[in-house]
């Protein structure tokens, strides 16, 4: 039987979510058209944002659909900065999820990386030093793709002038912590439906309405002329019930992940598996856990957990094919750490057995290759 520890890659589809969008496929027509059959769709478009906004503390207007967090990270930096009409800068860190880091790569602008602490939190005091009369934004995860350390994102927002904006990237974050965008003073926040268990191919960047944002896709008016292109109705069911689910059962769902992770941490310490967790377990997300693995380079162990249908990853699934050290474990440590580094997450659907299997499973490669 497959064991599945990659959920931070990539989520099944909730079948209650298949279910409900073959019973929502009668509404087709184009929310742009006037007559009946389109008004029904731009009222179902925007039940759908609605549902959305009210799960984040938002206002259905800040809600835009796209196609996934890598267009919405696109949106928010490149939207945002395209407003200024003078020198401005940016800044992130160099542990970001590459649709960040190369969007700031290719733009004009200069951009300021902010060092990353062991744990793999952002220290406030070397930002704040960053900031000056052209820094316009601020760009980061809530919660690392490759480590799961949660940013303190409230206290940052906090931290920054009035004028500077913060953009989160939440992709990994809804579901495990606090999103409502109240709360965190966030100016705009990415999301990811197959995160979510929806399907691949839809996300949403919330935008605070009194932030300018000028579309980076254009030829409509679509999204209140902020993301052109006739906008996918089914996809935006799926993708809201995904937030409003994940946002409701945030709790439970993280104490039975919670529990996965602890019973695999400590079935590996009984076991005398030698690894190092990667970062702080006490400021990092429940779901994923990074784990040092010495004995054995990542590549190979993958391929071996493989033969034995045990499923994770070495880091992020968009640098896949690459044998290429984790960007992010090597920040924080170095190239030999993350040569030897796994990336295993949870989900509320792994179960003790799924836990046992691959205890067993790393015991046995961990005799035969220390």
């Amino acid at each position: 039987m497959a064991v599945y520890l990659d959920y931070a890659a990539t989520t099944p589809v909730d079948k209650k979510i298949i279910k409900g969008m073959l019973e929502h496929s009668d509404i087709y027509g184009n929310p742009s058209s006037i007559h009946r059959i389109g008004k029904e769709a731009k009222a179902f478009l925007e039940e759908n944002r609605q549902k959305i906004a009210e799960a984040i503390g938002a206002k259905p207007e800040e809600i835009i659909f796209t196609s996934g967090a890598t267009e919405s990270n696109n949106l928010a930096i490149r939207g945002t900065l395209s407003h200024f009409n003078r020198e401005v800068n940016v800044i992130t860190t160099e542990v970001e999820h590459m649709s960040i880091l190369e969007t700031v790569k290719g733009l004009k602008t200069h951009v300021k990386y902010v060092p990353i602490q062991e744990n793999g939190l952002i220290n406030l005091n070397e930002l704040n030093k960053e900031i000056d009369e052209n820094t316009t934004l601020v760009s980061l995860h809530y919660v690392n793709n490759e480590t799961g350390a949660i940013q303190p994102v409230k206290e940052i927002k906090e931290s920054l002038p009035e004028d500077v904006l913060l953009h989160v990237d939440a992709a990994q974050a809804v579901g495990h912590v606090n999103v409502n965008v109240d709360d965190l003073g966030v100016d705009l926040m990415s999301m990811s439906g197959h995160k979510l268990y929806a399907p691949k191919g839809v996300g949403v960047l919330y935008v605070r309405s009194v932030t300018h944002l000028h579309a980076q896709l254009v030829g409509g008016k679509q999204e209140r002329e902020r993301r052109a292109g006739t906008e996918n109705l089914l996809y935006s069911y799926a993708m809201s019930e995904a937030v409003l689910e994940a946002v409701q059962l945030k709790d439970e769902r993280n104490n039975v992940i919670l529990s996965r992770k602890e019973k695999l941490i400590d079935g590996l310490k009984e076991a005398g598996v030698e690894f190092k967790v990667n970062g702080d377990l006490n400021s990092q997300s429940p779901h994923i856990l990074n784990i040092y693995v010495p004995f054995s380079e990542t590549e190979l162990l993958l391929t071996a957990l493989d033969l034995e249908g045990i499923y994770i990853s070495g880091g992020s699934a968009c640098n896949a094919g690459t044998v290429t050290p984790s960007h992010v474990i090597t920040k924080m440590y170095d190239e030999n750490r993350a040569a030897h580094s796994l990336r295993i997450s949870f989900s509320h659907l792994t179960t003790e057995d799924d836990i046992e299997k691959t205890i067993q499973s790393l015991k046995k490669l961990y005799d035969r290759l220390k």
